[in-house]
């Protein structure tokens, strides 16, 4: 009885044990998963998120000569929703014109007191001149006294001719020197009447442009299309109630929707890979099923900061090769920039790859056991690398290291 309790015994252990081994064979096959390695064209791309936008557009301005009136921004107060299609003359904003008002206001009192300037003075320099020259008149006649008496005294003794003689070329010299004192305040009184015409004019002209400025507060389009609000120095767009400035007064585009670019922004790690006239492929979040070709239109030279973050990045116009009626201003695309593709070569996921700073391998399935192989690797994209040496096409691969890593030995090339 006890022999039979033993030997019932004995089977459970050993049934235990065989249980155990399967059990811990299977979550070792579990936890090492395989993988192909695949033979084909590999591509080194960057992806990169995007903005569609036109390549060429058509600015709709609020007043160019803000400037000139001294008003420096100007607030939005109301403006026609985007994506709104327009024709020519068409309404798009309306401008604040409390500041220019303002101005008008001022320079129209201006306008009040250089006029009033202008009369006085020029009825000051009228009265002057007036006063002079009937000084020269009587002056002349007084010319005219001493040239008789000194003709009546040609009888008289001659100290009384000389003294009439005296008495003459002091009346010649005395309208002489009026006369010359004539012709400088007549220069005087013209360049003062210049001077308050000058400013009468100015001021007239100040009014002039402050009323044509004023007209231009409400905006127009220049031509037909869509319109797309404009972007401020932030990067953000323009909407109702944000302010215009004196040096860019753009309030709007009409952008050619014909000729269409992806605006992206490539991290400072990647930008080195990037260059003009490489392809890329265009996807539209809004259209999954479409895309398009198209290249590298141009490259920044200088980075930009990202709000709130430390990273820096680098602007990037990828130009669509073609035109779709669906695609419009601001819709997100993911663009694939190709940097190299590389064809008939072995490749494998990065995470089959291991190795130091000497060498590299793999581990090899071979269906009963594991063969740590070293390998050569060549190019790698985000998610997998080219394999020189080592590996050949649908060799099984595990993605991470065996437990029994410590008993294999490398197998090298």
């Amino acid at each position: 009885m006890k022999k039979k309790v033993l030997i019932t015994l004995g089977s459970i252990v050993g049934l235990l044990l065989i249980l155990m081994i399967f059990v811990g064979s299977k979550d070792e096959k579990e936890v090492l998963v395989e993988t192909k390695a695949k033979f084909g064209s590999f591509k080194i791309e960057v992806i990169t998120t995007g903005e569609l936008e036109a390549e060429n557009s058509e600015k709709i301005l609020g007043p160019s000569g803000l400037r000139m009136i001294r008003v420096w921004n100007v607030k939005i107060s109301k403006i026609i929703p985007e994506g709104t299609v327009v024709d020519s003359g068409d309404w798009v904003a309306t401008l604040d014109k409390t500041e220019a008002t303002d101005n008008l206001k001022n320079i129209e009192s201006e306008l009040e007191v250089a006029e009033a300037k202008y009369s006085n003075t020029k009825l000051d320099t009228t009265l002057e001149l007036r006063g002079l020259r009937d000084n020269l008149i009587n002056l002349n006649f007084g010319l005219e006294e001493a040239k008789i008496k000194l003709e009546q005294s040609k009888f008289e003794p001659p100290a009384t001719i000389r003294q009439e003689e005296i008495n003459l070329q002091k009346a010649q010299r005395s309208y002489e020197q009026s006369i010359e004192t004539y012709k400088v305040k007549v220069q005087q009184a013209n360049a003062k009447m210049h001077e308050v015409l000058i400013n009468l004019d100015n001021t007239k002209r100040k009014r002039k442009n402050i009323d044509k400025v004023l007209s231009d507060f409400e905006v127009k389009a220049p031509k037909g299309g869509m319109v797309i609000y404009s972007r401020n120095w932030r990067g953000n767009k323009i909407k109702e109630g944000d302010q215009i400035s004196a040096w860019d007064p753009t309030v709007a585009e009409l952008p050619d929707l014909s000729s269409m670019i992806s605006k992206t922004y490539v991290n400072e790690i990647d930008i080195s890979k990037i260059a003009v006239k490489q392809k890329v492929i265009i996807g539209v979040d809004a259209f999954p099923e479409l895309q398009f070709e198209g290249e590298v239109l141009s490259v920044a030279n200088i980075g930009e900061q990202i709000p709130g973050g430390d990273a820096k990045v680098f602007e990037v116009s990828i130009k669509l090769f073609e035109s779709d009626s669906l695609l419009k201003p601001a819709m997100t695309t993911n663009n694939s920039v190709l940097i190299a593709k590389y064809d008939s070569v072995v490749y494998v996921p990065i995470e089959a790859i291991f190795g130091n700073d000497s060498i590299n391998w793999v581990y090899k399935s071979s269906g009963i056991s594991t063969i740590k192989q070293q390998v050569v690797v060549g190019k790698s994209n985000d998610n997998e690398t080219i394999i020189k040496q080592g590996v050949s096409a649908d060799d099984k691969l595990y993605m991470a290291i065996p437990k029994n890593d410590n008993k294999l030995e490398l197998k090298v090339l």
